[in-house]
């Protein structure tokens, strides 16, 4: 619904014309934006009252977007963007098949293919972009997206580096871009509900909040894997983007038919490890149920030996975050991924999308008409196609997105220093001039990529 205007800015979708074909790498021409009707749903919008949609990275995340926003009626998908061949032919035969079997010709061709984003974003009849790629991708991509004139869903985290979460920050704020983060358990009515009980008090004043984002190991620095043959088809070069230099090896980027969950995201390269990974997740539930959404703590102590439930963070008010040791309502430590929020006068647990309580009876208050009631939301991604249409703030906006991966970021900061760090977050910076950590706000990135994108 949206494209640039002279400014840079977004105009309404009925100011321009949708065009009928552009060239693509591997096809010879574009698709055609064809009625709803012809789409086979119900209730479609206008061709020209249709948000068009572009996918960026289709690993092991953007099955699941794809399979959310292909059956809106409001929505069409026109283009697919990978590194990998078989990746992007897949994907696309999937989304032609889809529209195919429901429209009343019995075929269509108008999803284009992509390898390299930038000719995707460059496209003046898209209006939204989803990324998927790998972390160290997503701060390039979701700038140049909005540069262009578009909205963003992007996956968490949002930056690599805090330094990257401001930029995206500021460039939201410059083109008035809808930026939804992909933090979907906002959108679970149990995380909502446990939040509320929180922020109005009904387990007295919280002063104690416990993290699980699972037991993976931390981020593995200096870890350079053997070289393997990269596989036909792959654009290592253009994976890698402002990476350093890593000769190919299946761990990073194993081959779409040899299966494998892709570990890049343990290796600091590209990624954080696990605290990026279910942490910014997790945490962003803690910062949500603590009213701590665009703010963060004001310290941070790492772990000894990494022992998970050691790694604290102090917020100005007392309340400490701790990585690990959430218990469940009968006080037996949990194994797997939850928070805790405690205070003098009960608990509230969240695991997955469902909450619990201790005294159970927690569980079943109801809120009076003056409580603060939080973002109310059932579908994380219906939920930003609506605030596209409607030009508002979805529930993971960037202020969110970013705030949360900041957390992460900084307990990365902490361990890789090994010694407690102290930060400012109303000037996002490292207060009484600690220039080692300081030297982790920003990476340098590998010719020509650079955040400074025109």
């Amino acid at each position: 619904m949206a494209a640039t205007g002279k400014n840079g800015g977004h105009m309404s979708r009925r100011s321009f014309l949708k065009t009928a074909a552009l060239s693509t790498a591997g096809a010879a021409a574009g698709p055609n934006i064809i009625p709803g009707s012809a789409l086979g749903l119900a209730g479609a919008a206008a061709p020209s009252e249709r948000i068009t949609l572009g996918f960026i990275g289709l690993g092991t995340m953007m099955p699941t977007h794809i399979g959310h926003f292909i059956g809106m009626p409001e929505c069409e998908v026109v283009a697919v963007c990978d590194v990998e061949s078989i990746r992007l032919e897949r994907t696309q035969e999937r989304i032609n098949d889809h529209y195919a079997e429901h429209n009343g010709a019995g075929s269509y061709d108008g999803c284009a293919i992509y390898k390299d984003f930038r000719e995707l974003t460059a496209r003046d009849d898209i209006d939204a972009v989803v990324i998927a790629t790998p972390d160290h991708w997503h701060a390039i991509q979701a700038i140049t997206a909005m540069r262009a004139g578009k909205d963003v869903y992007c996956e968490k985290p949002i930056s690599l580096t805090i330094s990257e979460g401001q930029a995206v920050a500021a460039v939201v704020e410059e083109t008035g871009a809808v930026f939804q983060t992909g933090s979907q358990l906002r959108s679970e009515d149990g995380v909502r509900r446990a939040c509320e009980l929180v922020r109005n008090g009904y387990i007295g004043e919280l002063h104690t909040v416990h993290v699980n984002p699972g037991n993976w190991p931390p981020v593995k620095v200096g870890h350079e894997l053997p070289e393997e043959p990269v596989p036909d088809g792959l654009d290592w070069d253009m994976w890698l983007g402002q990476a350093p230099w890593r000769p190919y090896n299946a761990i990073y980027a194993p081959h779409i038919d040899e299966g494998g969950w892709p570990e890049w995201r343990l290796y600091f390269e590209f990624a954080g490890g696990n605290i990026t990974d279910f942490g910014a997740h997790d945490f962003d539930i803690a910062q949500w149920g603590m009213g701590r959404d665009g703010s963060g703590p004001v310290a941070v102590t790492p772990a000894s030996d990494w022992d998970q439930t050691l790694m604290a963070f102090q917020y100005d008010d007392g309340v400490t975050m701790y990585y690990g040791g959430a218990r469940d309502p009968e006080n037996r430590p949990i194994g797997g991924r939850a928070q805790e929020f405690v205070g003098d006068e009960g608990r509230v647990i969240v695991r997955g999308g469902s909450m619990s309580a201790y005294p159970a009876a927690l569980a079943d208050v109801s809120l009076d008409d003056d409580d603060v009631r939080l973002y109310e939301n059932e579908n994380h991604w219906k939920d930003w196609i609506e605030c596209i249409k409607e030009r508002r703030r979805p529930i993971a906006n960037v202020e969110v997105g970013h705030g949360s991966a900041t957390v992460c970021h900084l307990a990365n900061i902490a361990y890789l220093l090994d010694r407690p760090i102290a930060w400012d977050p109303e000037t996002q910076s490292f207060p009484d001039g600690d220039e080692e950590a300081e030297a982790y706000l920003s990476r340098e990135m590998r010719e020509p990529w650079t955040l400074d994108i025109a």
